[in-house]
């Protein structure tokens, strides 16, 4: 099984011929770090898209990807109305209204889970106001026109292992025991979104006790709505005080192996 990070939330995981796709997103701007070479129309092969949910930075370019490789998409209802509305054809979008409904495909399955998104807290809502100034109204049709919906979470049970993904980190505790009843061998989890992520993080890892732990959205995507997140703190706790958990800090568009 090999696992590629494309920056963001967005992963590329393959199986033997399978290759499947969560929350893909390339449309940076030119000041976005680190840079990703990548583009929509580089994609061309894809069998199944898994979104989290509907903001731009997750949702953005997967109408186009989805039409050049015909990848159905699993997603939210509100997510799923975005898709209609952006000449994706209704067969290949699979709303998901059902807590762990389960998809079986030739060589994986998948699993959805309600969760939640992270609340910005007051901190870094200030900070980000103040790197936008007068450039709100230029941003804002980019947080309006891309509700967030219902988050899911997702679990694939691929080759021998499980790997559950989230886009988003505002899980309650009472949904991470309910997700951590399966023992997680890797677990892929955004650090983006509040000022306090390191310590969310850990009680992430905490709870799901995974075997493995991936980072993601911490890059700093679209600035100056996003930043670049210091996940140093999360790593060096996990190192000192989780030692049955180790961390991949994974490269943008770098393949790793399991």
């Amino acid at each position: 099984m090999e696992i590629k990070w494309l920056g963001t939330a967005g992963f590329e995981i393959k199986t033997n011929d399978q290759v499947f796709l969560t929350d893909p997103y390339f449309s940076r701007n030119q000041k976005a770090f680190p840079k990703q070479d990548l583009k929509p129309c580089d994609i061309k092969k894809a069998s199944q898209i898994f979104i989290s949910h509907g903001h731009f930075d997750h949702i953005l370019d997967v109408p186009q990807i989805s039409k050049q490789t015909n990848a159905n998409i699993y997603c939210s209802d509100i997510a799923a109305d975005f898709f209609k509305n952006h000449q994706v054809k209704e067969p290949q979008i699979i709303s998901t209204i059902i807590d762990k409904k389960t998809f079986k495909f030739k060589e994986y399955s998948a699993q959805a889970f309600f969760s939640d998104h992270i609340k910005f807290d007051k901190k870094l809502l200030f900070s980000t106001l103040l790197k936008i100034n007068f450039q709100f109204f230029k941003y804002l049709p980019l947080l309006q026109k891309y509700p967030c919906g219902k988050v899911l979470s997702w679990r694939f049970y691929i080759e021998d292992k499980v790997i559950q993904f989230f886009g988003s980190a505002g899980s309650s505790l009472n949904e991470l025991k309910k997700i951590g009843d399966t023992p997680i061998d890797i677990l892929l989890l955004p650090m983006q979104g509040h000022s306090d992520i390191c310590r969310i993080g850990l009680n992430y890892v905490k709870v799901l006790k995974p075997k493995i732990v991936i980072p993601h959205h911490h890059d700093n995507f679209f600035p100056p709505i996003s930043k670049l997140v210091d996940i140093k703190p999360f790593v060096d706790k996990i190192n000192n005080e989780h030692r049955g958990t180790s961390v991949i800090i994974p490269k943008m568009n770098e393949t790793l192996s399991f």
